[in-house]
């Protein structure tokens, strides 16, 4: 199989679940929540899923709204501090915070799988690998809608005999793609974030994806 079918194949998911907050960078203490999922929390269900980040990565083509976009707001009681090497007393660290959340949502992905340049075997491996796992709802971790606490339920999706996406089209403007490189797979004790934006428009309920190698993916230098 060459490069250009497998780019050709798509991986197609349907998730929905009660809560969705896909938090924007400017407000990480009061979370307030963009309105569609970024790229990089699809790639994070698609890799709770399926991931062995040696032989490939994931790549978001699509992002599709499949319920009407209703927001929620409440109070948290959250800690302010991370664990360490010493306890956390809940009653002396305890803060409140204010969370604008989606709910009832329901969306369909589609992505491709990007092997890697060294990886030795074929696509169609990975392929059939990440739809056995779909279908049996197999998992290494429970995938999330944002946040740990927002469970993400999941089906294998169908384009054609699915729910359609709402009538609705928006401008986003600059949302975040992700906040890794994408090639970069390397093991190492501490993560390096490297943010990357995009200019997101969702037309009749579809958002359209750039490869992260597009021009149109617009990326910063690593953080250390």
């Amino acid at each position: 199989m060459s490069r250009t079918e497998v780019n050709k194949l798509e991986i197609v998911l349907e998730v929905w679940g009660d809560f969705a907050c896909f938090s924007q960078p400017a407000s990480k203490v009061e979370r307030l929540t963009y309105p569609v999922p970024t790229p990089s929390a699809v790639r994070g269900i698609l890799s709770s899923i399926y991931a062995k980040p040696r032989e490939f990565y994931w790549q978001v083509n699509r992002i599709e709204v499949l319920n009407p976009i209703r927001y929620i707001s409440f109070k948290r009681n959250e800690v302010k501090s991370k664990v360490r090497d010493k306890p956390i007393y809940t009653d002396e660290d305890r803060t409140q915070r204010q969370t604008v959340a989606l709910r009832d949502v329901r969306y369909r992905f589609a992505a491709s799988i990007c092997p890697r340049e060294d990886f030795s075997g074929t696509a169609a491996q990975l392929y059939d690998q990440a739809l056995r796992r779909i279908r049996g709802g197999k998992t290494f971790v429970q995938p999330s809608l944002g946040l740990k606490e927002f469970v993400a339920y999941f089906q294998e999706g169908d384009c054609i005999a699915g729910p359609k996406a709402i009538p609705v089209d928006m401008n986003l403007g600059l949302m975040v793609y992700d906040i890794f490189d994408l090639h970069d797979y390397e093991v190492q004790k501490k993560a390096r974030p490297q943010l990357s934006l995009y200019h997101c428009i969702m037309e009749q309920g579809v958002i359209q994806v750039p490869p992260y190698d597009s021009p149109e993916v617009l990326k910063g230098d690593p953080l250390c």
